[in-house]
């Protein structure tokens, strides 16, 4: 079986906005939505489980889900307070151990399909596996006084996206480690690293970017100008 979490319990505070960054419309469709249209057409994927504020259940149900045109009419999990324990919510809601699961930010809606492909395959093989681009800006290392304490070697550099495949046993296990240790990672491959698992690094694509502000916002809005082809 195959698994997909996508993570959309997120206040958005930094879109500065009266509406959750996940559910402002871009042309005319939420942006959870339009991320929920591209998982449920891999057909790789069994099951799509999405975690949401508790207040939003109802609104998700009635409107994010059917706005987004699912066959596969996914569940419904109240989120956490932050995204760690959204995961952690949404993986006690799958009882088996065996399969894996794709972990996905809710505010990413031009992952490509084919990366959700190559996610899976990687993972079934080496257990672990996540999307992500080589830096392509000098990476610099400041101290609490924004002064530049070291300059680091790019070409070794690599900025993490979603979604993260992992083999459901590991994953669950790193989570719960982390649970019990009071360990907060920045993103779940964070977790599996620190038990000495080996996450394998898959090329992404720079369009698929996570939607947090205004500024990805107008990006946003300006990729969807762009025909699939050319992202």
């Amino acid at each position: 079986m195959v698994y997909a979490i996508i993570v959309a319990a997120g206040k958005g505070i930094r879109m500065r906005d009266s509406v959750r960054k996940q559910y402002i419309a871009l042309d005319g469709m939420p942006i959870l939505s339009r991320t929920l249209g591209v998982f449920n057409r891999c057909d790789l994927i069994d099951r799509i489980i999405v975690a949401v504020p508790e207040d939003d259940i109802d609104f998700c149900r009635n409107e994010i889900i059917p706005a987004a045109n699912m066959e596969k009419a996914p569940i419904l999990v109240i989120g956490g307070a932050r995204r760690q324990d959204s995961v952690y919510s949404s993986l006690k809601t799958i009882e088996t151990d065996d399969g894996v699961v794709l972990i996905h930010d809710g505010v990413r809606p031009f992952v490509k399909p084919e990366h959700l492909i190559a996610c899976i395959k990687g993972a079934q093989e080496n257990g672990a596996c996540i999307l992500g681009i080589p830096a392509f800006d000098t990476v610099k290392h400041v101290n609490a006084k924004n002064e530049i304490v070291q300059t680091h070697k790019r070409d070794i550099l690599w900025l993490a996206q979603t979604p993260q495949a992992f083999q459901l046993q590991l994953i669950k296990k790193a989570h719960e480690n982390a649970k019990q240790e009071g360990f907060m990672g920045t993103d779940d491959a964070s977790l599996v690293e620190r038990l000495g698992g080996v996450v394998k690094m898959m090329p992404g694509s720079r369009s698929n970017i996570k939607i947090t502000n205004q500024e990805d916002l107008k990006l946003a809005r300006a990729l969807l100008q762009i025909s699939s082809s050319d992202l």
